[in-house]
């Protein structure tokens, strides 16, 4: 059944991602030919005025057909007889649908609970490194961790995970004032907790704040930025070399992956919960990858519209489109190359997990 949901769900931000350059052409009066989810050849279709509506075999993508998106039309509505800024709020309108809902997502997993825990110093344990004249102090709000803002309590551990080291950087806000901390040492101890056990821990912790209509809706709205940076960070994790493809994860792996989250979730409640934040993350997610300068996504269409319409504008010369069209179809045939390697990489990796049990 989580299957299923997690399928439902990917299909779900792909098909509001269509729909928010479906919606925009249409209110910007651009002729769309067709409207689809998924890819490959059609297994249903409806014809509904001058829009086909259809479903296809391959469940990757999608996509919304515009009159004259790739090609010159003679058609007043086409989408290359638009004004530059029409086709561009259509261009980015995807973009947007999915940020909105990975935020309304966001909201929704942290609207429970009547407080929410903030990155201010509330406390600490005897013989913590992190407390000290020249470290941290008791209501410290912590705002930046080797470079990196703090936007929510979890953000700490996160940031000194990708650091490993004994010393950091850190920023806080301390009696309204801005105080730079160049080298705080940082080092987790055994701690004894409240039943008995012991943990590696650092040995502070964080202050609870009261939640409010408001604080929810700024707690999404950070948890939604935080997303943002986790992508930036994956990326520049895999142009260093710290990341290789066996990190990376297509739309098998990531089923997968809500699938064994929501199992292990102890009821149906969190498992819901867990989805509806994997599905937040991942909506985010969509949205930043589609924004980079690649071509056939919207970031690269978006890019090259701005470039030839800077072009035109100083030359008084119409591109041809078909040269756009061109650098798309290359872009879209090694984009779709891609993730046939990593979503046979995930199979892979599924029944060789599979054998091992």
């Amino acid at each position: 059944m989580y299957i299923l949901l997690a399928i439902l769900l990917f299909s779900f931000l792909i098909l509001i991602h269509e729909l928010g350059h479906f919606v925009t052409a249409k209110l910007c009066n651009v002729q769309v030919n067709e409207f689809a989810l998924f890819m490959g050849p059609v297994i249903f279709k409806k014809q509904v005025g001058e829009t086909q509506y259809s479903l296809r075999s391959i469940p990757i993508g999608g996509f919304c057909a515009m009159e004259g998106e790739d090609e010159q039309s003679d058609n007043p509505r086409a989408f290359g007889r638009a004004v530059w800024w029409k086709r561009l709020l259509i261009l980015l309108a995807g973009v947007a649908m999915n940020f909105l809902v990975g935020f309304l997502l966001m909201t929704l997993v942290n609207a429970p609970g009547e407080s929410y825990v903030v990155p201010v110093i509330s406390g600490y344990e005897q013989g913590s490194t992190l407390i000290g004249d020249d470290a941290l102090q008791v209501g410290d709000r912590i705002l930046e961790l080797d470079g990196e803002k703090i936007y929510v309590q979890s953000d700490f551990s996160m940031i000194l995970s990708l650091n490993p080291g004994q010393f950091h950087q850190v920023v806080v806000e301390r009696d309204g004032q801005r105080v730079e901390l160049p080298s705080v040492e940082m080092v987790q101890q055994e701690f004894v907790q409240e039943d008995g056990t012991t943990a590696l821990l650092y040995g502070v912790s964080f202050t609870m704040e009261e939640k409010t209509f408001l604080t929810t809706l700024k707690l999404g709205w950070l948890e939604s930025v935080d997303a943002v940076r986790l992508v930036r960070l994956s990326l520049q994790m895999l142009f260093s070399g710290k990341a290789g493809l066996k990190d990376i994860s297509g739309p098998v792996g990531i089923v997968n992956q809500i699938n064994q989250t929501v199992k292990t979730s102890g009821s149906s409640y969190v498992a819901m919960m867990n989805m509806a934040f994997f599905g937040g993350f991942l909506a985010i997610n969509l949205a930043v990858m589609n924004l980079l300068p690649i071509p056939a996504l919207d970031g690269g269409r978006s890019f090259c519209l701005l470039l030839t319409t800077a072009v035109e504008a100083v030359t008084k010369k119409k591109i041809n489109p078909k040269y756009e069209a061109y650098l798309n179809g290359v872009g879209m045939f090694l984009l779709l190359g891609f993730m046939a390697v990593i979503s046979f990489k995930d199979i892979f990796s599924i029944v060789l997990n599979l054998f091992k049990r």
